[in-house]
C-alpha cells in the first residue's frame, strides 16, 4: 500500500534499546496475551501492491449487532442504536468539514460509513488498506504464523484472560439494562481497532525515512478502552529513543509536523486525505485516511502515551467501568458540555470524573492504581516497556455491587450536590478529592481535574462562569430526572430528531 511497505518487519529501535530494567525481568512468562504493545510487535515483510484483491467482502470483522431493544421502547436497527445518541450539536453539523475535531461522533452517513468500511468498493479495493485484500491484517494477526521467533501476541480488546462479553455486568433493572444496551451497541470494535493499528503501522515506516530514531504510538480512547466506533484516532511521534528528550510545542514540534504534513501531501497523497498542520498551543497534524478514520497526530506528548496505558487498565480491572464512562460521554456529547475547544469538559476530564468517583464511594469500586502498583506507572519506565506494566495488575475485587444504574445516578448526585467546587479538586491518583492548590495553573478555574501524571488540571478550558454554570445545572437536572423516573431516556433520549 505504502510506497516503502517493503520494510515491514523492521523492529523501531535497536536491540540494545530492548533492555529492561530489573521490575520487568520479573514478570511471568504466561502472562495472558491480550494486552500487549502493538508498537512492539514484529512482522513478516508484506507486499501490499503485489497483495491480491477479492472481489468478495473483506476478511476484516464487522460484529453484527442484533436489533437494540433500550428499555421498554420499540426495537432500533443497529444504524439507529449507533447513531441515536450523538449530541444534537452535531446533527445541526453534519457539513462542518471532517477535519474538524468535533467529528469523533458522527452524522447518520458517517455511522453507515463506519459500518461498512469492511466492504470497500472497487476503487477502495484498489488502493485501500490491507483490510480489504484477502489476507488478515500482518499486523494484528501475525502471531499466527508458526515461522515467526519473538512474535509478541497481538493487541486484542482486554488484557485479561476470556471474552470481554462474559466479564460485562449483569443487568438487573431497566436503568442498568439501559446502560449496558448503549454501551455494546457503541463501543469500538476490534475490526475499527484494527483499521487505525494498521494505519499507525504503515505510517510508522514511512515516518522513519525522515525520523529514523522515530516511533508512532497509538494513544487515547482508540486504545484506552473508552473508545466508540466513530472515535478518532490519535497518533504520538516520538522522534528519539530512549531517553525522550522535551521537545518546544511552538518551534520544534511545529517543524518536525511541517515536515510529516509534507510527506503526506506529496509522498503519501494517494493514501491520506486532507493533511492540515494547526498551530495550536499543542501543534497537531490532522487527516484522514482512505478508509475514512479521522487522525489526530502530535509530537512527544509522552503523557499521553502512559495515561493511555493507566486509562486502560482502570477500563479492564472491574467492568462496571466502561458502560458508565461511555453513557457519561454520550450524555455530555448530547447537552453539548463535551468540548473543550467551547470552554467546556474535554472527554479525558470526563472518564477522570468517572474514575474519581468510583474512587471515592464508601465502599469504593476502583483504587489509586498509582499508589497501589508504584512500580508499574512509575513516569521513568521507558516507554516501550510501559505496555507491560498493566499485565501484571489482576482485576479488582469490590465488595461493592451497586449497580450500574445505581452508579449512574450517584455519579450525578455526587457532582451536583456532594462535590465542593470551589475548594477541592479531583484527583485519580490520589483516588480522593483534594484541597486545590494556589498555583497559576488553577486560579480562575472553575473545574479541577489533576493530570495523574504531571499534576496539571485536564479542565482548564472551563475558565468562563457561564459555561461552569450550565455544566453544573446538567448534573443537576440529570441527578433529579434519573432519581425519579430510572429512566435513561430522560436524560439521553433514543430519538434525538428534534430540532435545537
Amino acid at each position: 500500500m505504502y510506497p516503502n511497505s517493503s520494510n515491514l518487519g523492521h523492529p523501531p529501535f535497536s536491540p540494545k534499546y530492548q533492555q529492561q530494567n530489573t521490575f520487568f525481568t520479573k514478570l511471568p512468562l504466561n502472562m495472558p496475551p491480550g494486552f500487549v504493545s502493538h508498537q512492539q510487535i514484529v512482522i513478516p515483510p508484506f507486499h501490499f501492491r503485489s497483495a491480491v484483491v477479492e472481489t468478495s467482502p473483506a476478511v476484516t470483522p464487522v460484529v453484527a449487532l442484533q436489533p437494540l431493544i433500550y428499555g421498554n421502547v420499540s426495537p432500533v436497527s443497529t444504524l439507529d442504536a449507533l447513531t441515536s445518541f450523538q449530541g444534537r450539536k452535531r446533527q445541526s453539523q453534519q457539513r462542518v468539514p471532517n477535519d474538524a475535531k468535533r467529528q469523533r461522533i458522527h452524522s447518520r452517513d458517517s455511522d453507515a460509513a463506519v459500518a461498512n468500511q469492511a466492504v470497500p468498493s472497487s476503487e477502495e479495493r484498489r488502493r485501500s488498506f490491507p483490510a480489504s485484500v484477502s489476507v488478515q491484517s500482518p499486523v494484528l494477526h501475525a502471531c499466527v504464523s508458526p515461522g515467526l521467533v519473538g512474535c509478541v501476541p497481538p493487541l486484542q480488546d482486554t488484557f485479561f484472560s476470556g471474552a470481554t462479553e462474559t466479564r460485562l455486568p449483569v443487568a438487573k433493572d431497566q436503568l442498568s439494562q439501559q446502560v449496558l444496551d448503549l454501551f455494546q451497541a457503541c463501543r469500538q470494535q476490534s475490526s475499527d481497532l484494527d483499521r487505525k493499528e494498521l494505519c499507525r503501522a504503515e505510517l510508522q515506516r514511512e515516518i522513519q525515512l525522515i525520523f529514523p530514531q522515530s516511533r508512532l504510538y497509538l494513544v487515547g480512547s482508540s486504545l484506552n478502552g473508552f473508545g466508540t466506533r466513530t472515535s478518532d484516532g490519535d497518533l504520538c511521534l516520538v522522534v528519539k529513543e530512549e531517553p525522550v528528550s522535551n521537545v518546544n510545542q511552538k518551534t520544534e514540534a511545529r517543524r518536525i509536523l511541517s515536515l510529516v504534513q509534507k510527506l503526506f501531501s506529496t509522498k503519501l497523497s494517494n493514501y491520506i486525505e486532507r493533511p492540515q498542520l494547526i498551530k495550536a498551543k499543542v501543534p497537531i497534524v490532522k487527516f484522514r485516511d482512505k478508509v475514512n478514520v479521522d487522525f489526530d497526530l502530535n509530537v512527544n506528548n509522552v503523557i499521553g502515551i502512559r495515561n493511555t496505558f493507566l486509562l486502560r487498565t482502570y477500563a479492564f480491572i472491574e467492568s462496571r467501568v466502561r458502560p458508565l464512562v461511555l453513557v457519561v460521554k454520550k450524555w455530555a456529547s448530547f447537552h453539548e458540555i463535551n468540548d473543550a475547544s467551547r470552554g467546556t469538559l474535554s472527554s479525558y476530564s470526563l472518564v477522570l470524573m468517572v474514575l474519581h468517583y468510583l474512587q471515592t464511594l464508601p465502599e469504593p469500586i476502583l483504587p489509586s492504581l498509582q499508589k497501589n502498583y508504584p512500580e508499574c506507572f512509575d513516569p521513568a519506565v521507558q516507554l516501550h516497556l510501559v505496555h507491560q506494566a498493566p499485565c501484571t495488575i489482576p482485576p479488582y475485587i469490590s465488595k461493592n455491587g451497586s449497580s450500574l444504574g445505581d452508579l449512574l445516578i450517584g455519579f450525578f448526585k455526587y457532582y451536583a450536590t456532594e462535590f465542593d467546587w470551589s475548594h477541592q479538586m479531583i484527583s485519580v491518583r490520589e483516588a480522593k478529592a483534594i484541597a486545590r492548590p494556589d498555583g497559576i495553573e488553577w486560579r480562575n478555574k472553575f473545574i479541577c481535574v489533576e493530570e495523574p501524571f504531571d499534576g496539571t488540571n485536564t479542565a482548564r478550558a472551563v475558565h468562563e462562569k457561564q459555561k461552569f454554570d450550565m455544566i453544573r445545572s446538567e448534573f443537576a437536572q440529570a441527578w433529579h430526572l434519573l432519581q425519579d423516573k430510572k429512566d435513561l431516556n430522560c436524560i439521553l433520549p433514543l430519538k434525538t430528531n428534534q430540532k435545537r
